[in-house]
């Protein structure tokens, strides 16, 4: 499937003044200089929005751009943009420092409309090509939830029967395939002891007890589906933070969604999409004093000589 490039750019040229500022930020040549005026002259758009963001005169309307997603329902936002260098970087950076995963949730419901919120911070992430092909399924309270949960709960228990048996394990190592090997050695026991707190104890070890979760994915057709979703997913985890609420990525339920199709179809995700982010989220049971650390990092530079 192509991406759709169709030009949707429009110019009004009575309100045009031919600064020229729309060609110099249009990354696809949509855009040229004729007579002083600006002319929509190119046969694809990425339909970024670039030119009518940077028009002085109010000129440019870009059709091929969902206002409602502008638009939220919980809090309200200017529409000025902030030049580079004047948002304060020591709040930005404090915000990130204090978003730590949350694995204490109160049985609180999250409003539909906050959930909805989220996808459109989510969305305010940049993609690979202005694809855009992101998609977000909604799981809006705790039953959906815990479906999902169990689930993934009898994926796992499939694997920790199969990974038990050592001759596959040998076999499939022999053939060049050692994941299996290495899940008995790294994951079996965690999630063998996880199962037994689910089927005995009533306990949530992998969703924690979150009354929604948000799985995000893309497209496969998009140039970057994977980085898109995932950069997506960061936005809603710094603006639920911000919202009042906790956050807790589930990696379990995405490599159960990555093997099992079937996982994926249960929530409504079609074969054309994959996902690459469950975030269980709401109201957190818990609290902080300051923010923590993290552990050494691997940087470098390279130089010319």
């Amino acid at each position: 499937m192509e991406i759709d490039r169709t030009v949707t750019t429009v110019i009004d040229q009575e309100l045009c003044i031919g600064c020229g500022l729309c060609i110099e930020v249009c990354p696809f040549d949509t855009i040229s200089l004729k007579d002083g005026k600006a002319f929509v002259t190119g046969d694809e758009s990425l339909n970024c929005g670039h030119c009518e963001a940077a028009c002085p005169a109010g000129a440019i309307r870009v059709n091929g751009v969902d206002r409602s997603l502008s638009s939220f329902a919980t809090f309200d936002i200017k529409e000025e943009w902030l030049p580079h260098g004047r948002p304060d970087t020591g709040s930005l950076v404090n915000l990130m420092q204090s978003r730590r995963a949350c694995r204490n949730f109160k049985e609180t419901p999250v409003h539909r409309n906050i959930l909805e919120d989220l996808v459109k911070i989510g969305i305010t992430a940049p993609s690979g090509s202005n694809c855009q092909q992101w998609s977000f399924t909604i799981l809006p309270d705790r039953k959906t939830v815990a479906d999902l949960g169990s689930k993934t709960a009898d994926f796992f228990r499939r694997l920790n029967k199969l990974s038990e048996k050592a001759w596959l394990r040998s076999a499939m190592k022999m053939m060049g395939k050692p994941e299996l090997e290495s899940y008995y050695q790294h994951f079996y026991e965690t999630i063998k002891e996880g199962l037994r707190e689910w089927e005995e104890g009533g306990a949530d070890p992998l969703f924690h007890g979150a009354p929604a979760a948000i799985v995000v994915g893309s497209q496969t057709h998009a140039s970057c589906p994977a980085e898109d979703a995932l950069l997506a997913t960061q936005n809603i985890l710094l603006g639920a933070h911000s919202m009042g609420l906790g956050t807790c990525l589930i990696g379990f339920v995405v490599k159960a969604m990555e093997r099992e199709k079937r996982i994926r179809q249960s929530i409504g995700i079609p074969d054309d999409e994959a996902a690459y982010a469950v975030i269980a989220l709401g109201h957190p049971a818990e609290k902080y004093e300051k923010v923590a650390g993290r552990r050494r990092v691997i940087m470098r530079y390279v130089e010319g000589e």
